[in-house]
């Protein structure tokens, strides 16, 4: 099954017999609930999901938007109209990130069958698809979780990978060389982990690299078919979009959920910074 869809298969799906459920995950970091945006104009159908109440667990020891509990992720799920058996169409604003982390969590949920929409909601509008600001009110679903359905690191898991195998940091590479850090407590990063940067996984216009070339870039950072591949970001959640990217490339990658928020939180920790060694 392909992690994306394009807007005019979407349209398609919509117009058939059994169309796919739409979840509406607008999300800023650090920004109010996406939710108004949702209410001006979105997706026919789609049922608003808000990443921080519904897609994460609060913020402390574990980093910014650690795993929420699974009984509440699905109940979450459910109230949108989720069920375990109808196929899941995520998105959101346009950068990908946001629609990634429901992607990534329904999928480590259970859920076999999840798509992210390729670019969000501008290739939607770009492709002629309408928008409504009536908000439905959706058939509870029958989703239930089941946790471990794709691969989750710890923090120690997380820097054993860095040394066996392959460990992208997601996050632009000024943060990763430790030269800014606007929001964690300590600049750089995991010792042995490689910069990748999510805003190479998209072309100018938001939507994915074709996958040949988002496999020629992993390729170059190691992470190959066959290759143990891990990721991490700031808190989880353009991790994700990465693990997306390379779902799209045909490379299977573990998410380190705490990412770096949790990571720098621990002073015992080792943190490097500076460009890549070797």
């Amino acid at each position: 099954m392909n992690a994306i869809i394009s807007a005019t298969e979407l349209a398609s799906e919509l117009a058939g017999g059994t169309p796919p459920v739409l979840l509406d995950v607008r999300w800023q970091q650090g920004g109010p609930s996406g939710h108004a945006e949702y209410a001006t104009g979105h997706l026919p159908g789609a049922v608003y999901v808000d990443l921080d109440a519904d897609l994460a667990g609060p913020a402390g020891s574990g980093g910014r938007h650690p795993l929420p509990d699974p009984e509440d992720f699905a109940a979450a799920m459910r109230a949108a109209g989720v069920s375990r058996d109808r196929a899941v169409v995520v998105y959101d604003g346009g950068q990908g990130w946001a629609a990634a982390r429901a992607w990534w969590l329904l999928r480590w949920a259970g859920h076999e069958d999840v798509r992210a929409l390729d670019g969000g909601l501008p290739a939607w509008r770009a492709a002629g698809g309408e928008l409504t600001d009536e908000e439905p009110a959706p058939k509870p679903g029958d989703f239930t979780a089941a946790p471990g359905a794709v691969p989750v690191l710890t923090a120690d898991e997380a820097a054993a990978l860095a040394r066996r195998g392959v460990l992208l940091d997601a996050r632009a590479g000024e943060r990763y060389r430790g030269e800014v850090e606007p929001i964690d407590p300590v600049a750089g990063h995991i010792p042995g982990a490689r910069s990748a940067p999510t805003v190479d996984n998209v072309a100018a216009d938001g939507t994915f690299r074709p996958a040949a070339e988002l496999a020629e870039r992993f390729s170059a950072l190691g992470a190959a078919p066959g290759a143990e591949v891990g990721v991490y970001c700031g808190s989880g959640v353009s991790a994700a979009h990465e693990v997306l990217a390379l779902a799209v490339a045909g490379v299977p990658a573990a998410l380190y959920v705490g990412s770096w928020s949790e990571w720098s939180g621990d002073a015992s920790r080792p943190v490097a910074t500076g460009p890549e060694a070797g």
